[in-house]
């Protein structure tokens, strides 16, 4: 077997016109900084990524019991589903830490995402796998044996390619779902390492939920995969998932999914960045607020680790986690 691999791909007209617009939009949209200073915004887009990159693998969960599993309350609910939200929770806060080159990160992620609920968490299948429709076999993943080899010839190709990080990331989530490398998961896997390699261009794709818009084109997605297998090449999926992006940046860019003014959980934050050893009483009088309010926002900046207690209970301080 070869030892470079380049992916079966076309560049076309309309992709080329695709990379461009979104380029545009990224560039005259303030998402990154809106992001970076909205933590709630920023946590129900994480919510609706976990949700719905989950019902596409038939969790039964809704949104609102994903976020209650995510905030630790009791959820009824398929024990099974209610670990794949625990698990996903947990594979997507390590985002930032993983690199989109590695292998071994891949695996780590994967071994997070389906420790308990399959055997083969975190290592390449040991068997053959193959994607089914009912009774009817849709596609057959790479003999076991080969995988391990093909997928670190993907992440070399992933490296040293020169196309644009857009166009990567769709051919990698393509060529990766072809492969099929693990026993399950892949699908959600394979959505997560998409994200990464974006985040890497641009940071506040860790935070925009395509995998929401996936869900709602859900047999279109499964539709561009199946048209891919069959011309051999990854041109019609990649221009299906950047059709995807593209639609949901000008909803963005919309302002649609932004709200204008600030939240609480901003105003809070920015006392906190301007002075970070206010109490909570004294934030309280800053906002007109009850201690009690804030109270809860604290708690729910320190949940979703960015902020920080410090020194003891009577007179410590809070302090932004950088």
């Amino acid at each position: 077997m070869q030892n470079t691999y380049i992916p079966p791909f076309t560049m076309t007209e309309n992709i080329t016109n695709l990379v461009i617009e979104i380029a545009e939009l990224t560039g005259a949209m303030s998402v990154s900084e809106q992001l970076s200073k909205n933590p709630k915004l920023r946590r129900e887009n994480r919510v609706k990524s976990i949700h719905s990159s989950l019902a596409i693998e038939q969790n039964s969960l809704s949104i609102n019991q994903v976020s209650d599993v995510i905030d630790g309350k009791r959820v009824l609910g398929p024990p099974q589903d209610i670990r794949e939200v625990k698990n996903a929770y947990e594979a997507y806060e390590i985002m930032t830490k993983l690199n989109p080159y590695s292998v071994k990160d891949l695996l780590k992620s994967h071994k997070i995402m389906m420790t308990g609920l399959v055997k083969e968490a975190g290592i390449f299948r040991s068997k053959g796998v193959g994607v089914y429709s009912g009774d009817q076999l849709i596609h057959a993943g790479t003999p076991a044996n080969y995988v391990p080899e093909l997928i670190g010839q993907l992440f070399d190709w992933l490296k040293k390619s020169k196309l644009h990080p857009l166009v990567k990331s769709c051919i990698f989530h393509y060529e990766f779902e072809f492969i099929h490398p693990f026993a399950d998961g892949n699908g959600r896997t394979g959505r997560l390492w998409h994200t990464l390699i974006l985040a890497k261009w641009q940071e506040f794709f860790l935070w925009i939920p395509i995998e929401s818009i996936i869900h709602e084109r859900q047999d279109g997605y499964y539709e561009a995969i199946n048209a891919s297998n069959t011309t051999g090449e990854s041109t019609i999926f990649v221009e299906f998932m950047l059709e995807l992006i593209r639609d949901l940046l000008k909803e963005l860019a919309s302002g649609k999914s932004f709200a204008s003014e600030k939240t609480t959980e901003d105003k809070v934050l920015e006392l906190i960045m301007e002075n970070g050893k206010q109490s909570a009483a004294k934030m309280s009088e800053r906002l007109g607020l009850s201690q009690r309010q804030v109270q809860r926002v604290l708690k729910q900046l320190k949940d979703d680790k960015l902020i920080e207690y410090v020194g003891p209970n009577r007179n410590g301080y809070y302090r932004k986690i950088e």
